[in-house]
């Protein structure tokens, strides 16, 4: 298993990943609410973000368990079933990370509702909702909305393998040039 502190934690998209993708999602992460403390008191908290090969991490808050990361990390999109793994760590100076739970999406829903024609629908018009299931990390229902002529879903995800915490993201989609789902 990668370390949290392995250099190829922040690996860019390559050129020949690039030509294979499909667009760029463009994942928020907002903020984490209640998470585990692994300090004394606290925690230092970071998100890796892993889809396939790809792995991206914000930067650490210092001594908070509800943290405010508002912190944009892209992913390039070649296969949308592959499923997204979100892990919050503990960052440690003199030891290893302590893992903090993870939460595990996908993107199916988001991806539909890219496909359609949704020019002008009003803004704010939900075009489908996800309900927290079992097979899902949801903690609540996510709504893909139609927002300033965009797809957006957020998500607060429930951390598994932990004893609290949720973190919270919004998902958007960035088209590239000569490429259509």
């Amino acid at each position: 298993m990668d370390s949290p502190r392995s250099p190829s934690l922040t690996k860019a998209p390559t050129k020949s990943s690039m030509e294979n993708s499909l667009g760029l999602l463009r994942i928020r992460v907002k903020r984490g609410v209640n998470l585990a403390v692994r300090d004394v008191r606290t925690s230092d908290p970071y998100v890796v973000v892993k889809m396939g090969h790809q792995k991206l991490k914000t930067r650490v808050i210092k001594k908070d368990v509800n943290p405010e990361w508002n912190e944009d990390l892209t992913l390039s999109v070649s296969d949308p079933n592959i499923p997204i793994k979100l892990t919050v760590y503990d960052h440690d100076l003199f030891s290893m990370d302590d893992k903090m739970g993870d939460a595990e999406f996908d993107i199916n829903a988001f991806i539909e509702a890219l496909k359609m024609k949704l020019d002008g629908l009003p803004n704010g018009t939900i075009v489908t909702r996800v309900t927290p299931l079992r097979t899902n990390c949801l903690s609540e229902e996510s709504c893909v909305i139609w927002k300033d002529g965009k797809i957006i879903q957020d998500m607060c995800l429930r951390l598994r393998n932990v004893e609290c915490g949720e973190v919270e993201i919004q998902l958007q989609w960035i088209d590239l040039p000569g490429k259509a789902l």
